[in-house]
């Protein structure tokens, strides 16, 4: 992740749970099996209510939903819209299902703006299931959303509750035996100690004073990353901290990925510099350095008791590491430094899943070129990690297109290993934020904490729908780096501020925001 204003705007690429429907209509669809035009290519244009389908609305707006020109695969798409608000849903009943898991599918797109746009499962027999439509105007996006059918029947519902002029599109939906969920829900807590001891608080909901991660696990956080620096300028995220956090990690029944960045500082896409203790070692010392360094920390953890279960080689390593041994321009040395901390993580633990960590969300070409030539140099890894801000990183069709082929291309599970959204713009501290201007933020996602609890239960929705079961889940990014004097981004400057606090997952008043619901996603 950068963290200088300046820099990271210089090097990051610009970006080129609402109101339920409160009365339910009567089952009057067609009774099937099977999902009875499903793509919407049955009756043409202009047609309220398609074939195999029925339309209610609430506020006497049928006409809100209706099929037209510009199918996601066919001729046409399922569209709710009016000039004026709305509520309306397009249903379908099936029954005579055999009970089990089953999974519905569908190309989405949105202009946003509705007070809730979802897809739901609902009369199966077990809780309603629902998947919000993430807003992406310019790019269909497949989302998913499954239950367990244990009464032989289900209604598949797409609801809008909207304001005037606001719109979206469905199209080719599939509903078939499966299931959906992630089994990562975790933030980057690497900020917690040095926060705790330069006075930092942190509170539930309710204003309790309490310990973070604790408050994180409540809310259904189940992994938690912390970042390793080698011989960091203030002490912090070295060795010994890391080890401490991570007792109190795995005390909460957390899991842990711990992020080697192989410096003293920040590593990432605009710097990868050699830890001082490291300087002017050759290639070959320099790929014992990195075994030695990652077994000792990794080790010291499994002696301890609180093993690793995933490690990062490396931090958002675009261009490499441990420049200029380590840079892409040489990628035979490169994967050298690669393997050799992939052979330490699993020196000490062989079930610790190794990760390389990419930031490239939405950037397919550059995602494939730096994997191909990963893989054609032999570099040995478990998972693909990425990161993916929106406000950078390409739009959500974007990322699912480079997510998707990542998974299917390398076969290999994906991940965000990073991923934001701010709940307001100004700042606590007198530094400025790295997002603090409206024309900053993703369209359709306000700086609120309503904002960014869309934002990210739609990168989960997104992760969630990558094919074959391949998508792991989602870190937030630093839920705990809230604005505390001497917490800043520069370790060799305790007076250097918190350009993040506004992206935190804790308020200015220090207590949780609701924001953290995204953790209970499926």
């Amino acid at each position: 992740m950068f963290h200088p204003r300046r820099t990271l705007r210089t090097l990051l690429l610009p970006l080129a749970a609402g109101l339920a429907l409160t009365v339910l209509p009567a089952q009057t669809a067609q009774a099937a099996t099977t999902l009875t035009n499903a793509g919407f290519e049955t009756d043409g244009a202009g047609t309220t209510t398609p074939s195999g389908w029925s339309t209610y609305s609430a506020t006497g707006q049928n006409s809100a939903s209706f099929t037209e020109s510009g199918g996601h695969a066919g001729s046409y798409r399922l569209s709710h819209y009016s000039a004026s608000a709305y509520k309306v849903e397009t249903y379908q009943y099936l029954s005579g299902l055999t009970n089990g898991n089953y999974k519905l599918t569908a190309w989405v797109r949105s202009g946003g703006g509705q007070n809730s746009a979802y897809l739901a499962l609902r009369n199966c027999g077990s809780a309603e299931q629902r998947t919000a439509i993430p807003v992406s105007a310019s790019g269909w996006i497949r989302i998913v959303t499954s239950i367990a059918v244990t009464n032989n029947q289900c209604t598949i519902s797409i609801n809008s509750d909207a304001n005037a002029g606001n719109w979206i599109n469905v199209d080719d939906l599939t509903f078939a035996s499966g299931s959906t969920g992630l089994s990562i829900k975790g933030s980057d807590v690497s900020s917690l100690i040095k926060s705790e001891a330069l006075g930092g608080v942190y509170k539930n909901s309710s204003g309790t004073t309490q310990d973070a991660l604790a408050v994180l696990k409540n809310a259904g956080q189940n992994y938690a990353r912390l970042k390793v620096w080698v011989n960091p300028a203030d002490g912090y995220n070295n060795k010994a901290r890391v080890l401490a956090a991570a007792k109190r990690i795995k005390a909460q029944g957390t899991k842990l990925l711990v992020d080697f960045h192989y410096s003293d500082t920040w590593a990432d896409p605009g710097a990868q510099t050699v830890p001082a203790a490291w300087a002017g070692h050759s290639y070959s010392q320099l790929k014992t350095d990195v075994y030695n360094h990652t077994y000792d920390v990794l080790n010291a953890l499994k002696a301890q008791g609180t093993t690793a279960d995933m490690v990062q080689v490396g931090n958002e390593i675009n261009g490499g590491m441990l420049w200029s041994t380590g840079s892409t321009d040489n990628w035979s040395q490169l994967a050298g430094l690669l393997n050799s901390g992939y052979d330490a993580v699993k020196a000490v633990n062989s079930g610790t899943t190794v990760a390389l960590h990419l930031a490239k969300g939405g950037d397919l070409a550059g995602t494939r070129w730096w994997f191909d030539s990963a893989v054609s140099n032999g570099v040995k890894f478990d998972v693909i990690g990425l990161s993916y801000y929106g406000y950078w990183h390409g739009t959500l069709a974007d990322f699912q297109t480079t997510l998707d082929d990542a998974a299917s291309r390398y076969a290999k599970p994906v991940y965000v290993a990073e991923t934001a959204y701010p709940f307001r713009l100004d700042s606590e501290d007198s530094t400025e934020n790295i997002i603090d201007l409206a024309g900053e933020l993703v369209s359709g996602y306000p700086a609120t904490v309503a904002g960014q609890t869309r934002w990210m239960n739609d990168v989960a929705s997104i992760v969630e729908a990558v094919p074959n079961g391949r998508g792991l889940g989602v870190f937030y990014w630093e839920s705990t780096w809230t604005a505390v004097t001497g917490n800043g981004w520069d370790p060799t400057d305790a007076a250097s501020g918190n350009g993040w606090e506004n992206q935190a997952l804790f308020g200015y008043d220090d207590k949780a925001l609701s924001s953290m619901s995204w953790f209970s996603h499926r």
